[in-house]
């Protein structure tokens, strides 16, 4: 009988998490496609049927971490409120705690962040990068509305705020992901958003 689109999806879904799970287990290099079958309880011949190759499981991966994060912003940047910086606080708190409530999403995120991108992952490295910066673009767009508004100094630069608020994203994300629990992110994560955006009290025109 010829699977449904619904029971193909899910075949997917379990070949994706079984990978996450050898990845972050043994590493990706030392994960092999017949671990993945047999963790997912499916044959080799499925795995292919999904995915040409381990690599495209990696990208695989990658792209169900970050499309929801860019629809996050999306659908918030949709909408226009009064004050953009306060929405872009908001919107950091947010995709923290869903991350603290996630544990796929975390081991994940890590599984990226200490991935050097050798050998066979190498041709990866670029089309990665590539969407962080689209996403860093989508930041750009709340302090561009703030500056329009002139609730930032008319010399702040768009940009450059936005990736400073990414490197200290990044160091929170460093931190919270390498396991000694420096921080906690339900008793620290949002106060650590509101200490980084105290600052833009004082930058108005």
């Amino acid at each position: 009988m010829k699977k449904t689109k619904e029971e193909a999806q899910k075949t997917k879904e379990k070949i994706l998490a079984s990978a996450l799970d050898c990845f972050s287990t043994k590493g990706y290099f030392n994960s092999s496609l017949d671990e993945i079958a047999t963790k997912a309880a499916v044959t080799r011949g499925a795995v292919y049927w999904h995915f040409k190759n381990k690599t495209e499981i990696f990208d695989a991966l990658h792209t169900q971490l970050h499309e929801p994060f860019s629809q996050t912003i999306l659908e918030d940047l949709a909408h226009e409120e009064a004050q953009p910086i306060v929405q872009l606080k908001e919107l950091c708190i947010k995709l923290l705690e869903e991350l603290d409530l996630n544990d796929s999403k975390k081991r994940t995120m890590k599984l990226f962040f200490e991935c050097d991108y050798s050998g066979q992952l190498a041709p990866f490295k670029k089309q990665h990068q590539d969407k962080k910066l689209k996403s860093l673009k989508l930041f750009e767009q709340y302090f561009e509305r703030a500056k329009k508004r002139n609730q930032l100094h008319q010399l702040a630069d768009p940009q450059i705020l936005t990736l400073t608020l990414h490197c200290f994203l990044k160091g929170i994300l460093f931190e919270y992901l390498s396991g000694l629990e420096l921080i906690d992110i339900k008793s620290q994560g949002k106060k650590l958003i509101q200490q980084f955006f105290e600052g833009f009290n004082t930058c108005h025109k």
